[in-house]
């Protein structure tokens, strides 16, 4: 069995298409919102939150069927229309031109999946049954959404803070890599969770000043 390559994109500024305007289309745009793509819609009818994201200019959509050059210079594409051939058959012209495409509800025709995800700022946890069972990857996130908590999030920001910081002032790398350690081990993300603001700090310089040592 052939396994799935677990990675996260970029999807800033690039043209993400979308085809079908029920909900299911409907959840996979609100998703898209998240990630500052340029978001693209094509269905001849859409629903009311479809149409309140068009009137807002927060997605393109075009209320027609879809044309083989709407695929023209886009990098993603969601197929969600009510029509399997129709889906399965742009999910082939996505493939001849090399755009990752995921046909919804459709395993056998998707490049890609949508993991079930834990987001605490800039820590994401994806969860993926490479498409068997998407509702126990929703049980396991729920699962984790109690487990990790919003203080893991900021314990993340604080090493994305101090690891720029420390790339400037520590020039040898494996002194950095002390350092780096040094903050994952300590006790910041308890005392995060406890509201130790004050000790937070105090934790941080002395695992910043432990190179010095």
């Amino acid at each position: 069995m052939v396994h799935l390559f677990p990675i996260f994109i970029n999807l800033a500024g690039k043209n993400c298409l979308v085809i079908g305007g029920g909900q299911v289309a409907e959840r996979k745009v609100e998703n898209l919102f998240s990630y500052d793509a340029n978001i693209m819609v094509i269905s001849p009818e859409a629903g009311e939150n479809m149409r309140r994201w068009f009137n807002q200019g927060l997605i393109d959509w075009q209320a027609r069927e879809f044309i083989d050059s709407d695929l023209d210079h886009v990098f993603l594409v969601f197929v969600a229309t009510n029509d399997v051939l129709v889906n399965r058959g742009i999910v082939e012209q996505c493939r001849q031109r090399g755009i990752l495409v995921n046909a919804v509800d459709d395993p056998p025709n998707c490049d890609f999946y949508v993991p079930a995800v834990v987001r605490r700022n800039s820590l994401v946890v994806g969860i993926s049954t490479e498409g068997k069972s998407p509702m126990f990857a929703r049980k396991l996130r729920e699962q984790l959404e109690e487990l990790i908590g919003e203080e893991y999030g900021q314990f993340v920001d604080i090493l994305g803070e101090q690891r720029d910081y420390i790339k400037q002032v520590i020039p040898d790398i494996e002194t950095r890599k002390k350092v780096f350690q040094a903050l994952v081990d300590s006790d910041i993300l308890d005392l995060l969770k406890l509201g130790d603001g004050e000790r937070v700090k105090e934790r941080m310089e002395e695992c910043m000043s432990s190179w010095r040592d």
